[in-house]
């Protein structure tokens, strides 16, 4: 049984990743019992619990929408596996641009890009405090740091936890850490895993190479994908800190260090065709016994967006947990066990046994 009262969610960003979050509220209200979840219930709190109050874009074909038409707008190309959502009527608002449309999307086709709406930003702290919304989640392009800086200040005015799911240093960042706890509010980030994607996959193997004895010696990852994240990322510029996330998720896993020549993990190309598929190469090379080669080679295919909402669904809950007990700052556990970049890297099953630990009655999440 869940438990009274909703989960009042805020969603800056209204994408893929959005759509696929809204939709998946909704299914799971209808199906409780469907597969597809990490946890069905976290400290009574179900997929059924979390309500969206609130939610800010830029583009012209969503804001002023109500969240269930506009998560099906363009230039939005996820799957629809929920085409009828349920309390679906709140006002998509105009937020700030900032540095939230990277120059080059100006040369690509409407359907696949950003068109600004031609609008004044609402004073995003008041739309919080005035909704109640107690999380807030950070679904921003790639490269958007001042726009994630700024909404991560208005969830600290309005006094929302903060899910930051895109790599840009927030929650691993000391000093925006400190201002979290100050304030007295969780924070959950960076950077989103999704729920079997390509570095949860190329940590698994990285995991191996080290609890099995095999020098690693290099490896890659190669991405591509058809969404507006990839059609924003060929500006390489934007790519700093995604590189930084991506690589270190998995060098955290080894026991040896590969040299950074040796080593390419990060998005590879923009692929129209494929909208919200994600197809991603993984190749590790190293040597065992007696330095005997072993190579190798994986390809995954998913539909991305879906991938990684699954995830949030966990992250959310479990801020609302935090705000019940009281937890200040970065949520570290959780952090682990949602996030790429998180303040601390944990192996995956460590920090899933975390998780259960606390899930049974022992353990935290800090």
């Amino acid at each position: 049984m869940g438990k009274n009262g909703k989960i009042r969610v805020g969603i800056v960003g209204v994408g893929n990743c959005a759509s696929a979050l809204v939709q998946a509220i909704s299914y799971y209200t209808k199906n409780p019992e469907a597969p597809g979840l990490i946890h069905r219930r976290i400290k009574g709190w179900e997929v059924k619990d979390i309500e969206i109050v609130c939610a800010f874009d830029i583009d012209k074909r969503k804001v002023g929408n109500p969240l269930k038409e506009a998560i099906f707008a363009k230039p939005n190309c996820t799957i629809v596996f929920e085409p009828n959502i349920l309390n679906g009527d709140v006002e998509v608002m105009m937020g700030p641009i900032l540095d939230g449309i990277a120059p080059h999307m100006r040369d690509y086709p409407e359907d696949k890009t950003f068109i600004p709406a031609d609008k004044k930003p609402v004073d995003v702290a008041k739309v919080l405090k005035e909704t109640g919304t107690e999380v807030l989640v950070n679904f921003l392009p790639v490269g958007s740091e001042q726009a994630a800086g700024f909404y991560a200040s208005a969830a600290l005015e309005a006094g929302c936890a903060f899910i930051n799911c895109m790599p840009v240093f927030i929650v691993s960042d000391e000093e925006w850490g400190k201002k979290f706890k100050e304030r007295g509010l969780p924070a959950i980030g960076d950077d989103i895993k999704s729920q079997l994607g390509a570095t949860i996959l190329h940590r698994a193997i990285a995991n191996l190479f080290s609890i099995r004895g095999i020098m690693p010696e290099q490896s890659y990852q190669l991405n591509f994908g058809g969404n507006t994240d990839f059609l924003n990322m060929l500006d390489r510029s934007r790519l700093r800190t995604k590189k930084i996330s991506k690589t270190s998720a998995v060098t955290s896993a080894l026991n040896n260090e590969i040299p950074s020549d040796k080593i390419h993990i990060g998005p590879s190309d923009y692929v129209e065709f494929l909208n919200d598929t994600k197809i991603c190469y993984i190749r590790m090379e190293g040597r065992g016994l007696g330095g005997a080669k072993i190579e190798i080679d994986v390809k995954l295919k998913v539909e991305d967006s879906p991938n990684s909402a699954g995830v949030v669904i966990d992250a959310i809950r479990f801020a609302k947990v935090a705000m019940e007990e009281k937890i200040a700052g970065p949520v570290y556990i959780v952090s682990a066990f949602t996030m790429k970049h998180p303040p601390v890297q944990l192996p995956d099953e460590e920090a899933y046994q975390h998780i259960q630990r606390y899930l049974n009655g022992d353990g935290k999440l800090w």
